[in-house]
């Protein structure tokens, strides 16, 4: 039996300031976000780690580079981990988004037109291509441990397609920067054995 590791980037730029930056190029992680990820990278140590994917996206990049580092393991960048494509919001603030659109999130989840009319990505979408790596993963990497960093809704997709979650859930769901999110394969049946796991010294923490 082997497991998918989903690791979403550490804290980044656009993560402080609250901007919706999408696939917006240049978004670098925080002093804080590199420290959240060599933090994993050491959770990762005790873990037997085979493999490591990660979007292209610099943050996630980054992340998967400083975890590759530590654990003596090289990264290979595939496109379907990238962050979704917020099409004309990208790099709008989110409260000038929901002022203007209300709880665009929540409309992605309930698969909206409205999302698709304005050049986002859909929910059905991501899950598409998320479930299309991890297949590919299982099939390269039997009964081994790989690790897929991304970021939010890519991990949120791999969630839904494991767990009955509403478009409620799914939107209040946050998953935390450089945070690990564990399913188990076997058989190509899979199971939730964590989420949100990171280092102790983070759960009293705002980061």
């Amino acid at each position: 039996m082997g497991q998918i590791i989903f690791l979403r980037h550490g804290q980044a730029k656009n993560n402080t300031e609250r901007i919706l930056s999408g696939r917006t190029p240049g978004v670098p992680l925080t002093d804080i976000g590199m420290t959240q990820a060599q933090q994993t990278a050491e959770l990762l140590e005790h873990m037997n780690i085979s493999a490591i994917y990660s979007s292209p996206i610099q943050r996630a990049k980054h992340t998967a580079e400083i975890v590759g580092k530590h654990n003596s393991i090289d990264v290979t960048i595939d496109d379907r981990l990238i962050e979704l494509d917020m099409g004309k919001f990208t790099g709008v603030p989110y409260d000038e988004i929901f002022t203007s659109h209300g709880n665009v999130f929540m409309k992605f989840y309930n698969g909206e037109l409205e999302i698709a009319h304005n050049g986002v990505e859909t929910f059905a979408d991501v899950k598409k291509r998320v479930a299309s790596i991890v297949e590919e993963v299982i099939e390269k990497h039997p009964d081994e441990n790989v690790v897929l960093v991304t970021h939010m809704d890519p991990i949120k997709a791999m969630l839904s397609t494991i767990v009955d979650l509403s478009p409620t859930n799914l939107f209040e769901l946050i998953i935390a920067n450089a945070s690990l999110n564990l399913f188990r394969e076997k058989d190509r049946k899979f199971s939730l054995s964590g989420i949100n796991v990171m280092h102790p010294s983070r759960f009293d923490q705002n980061w």
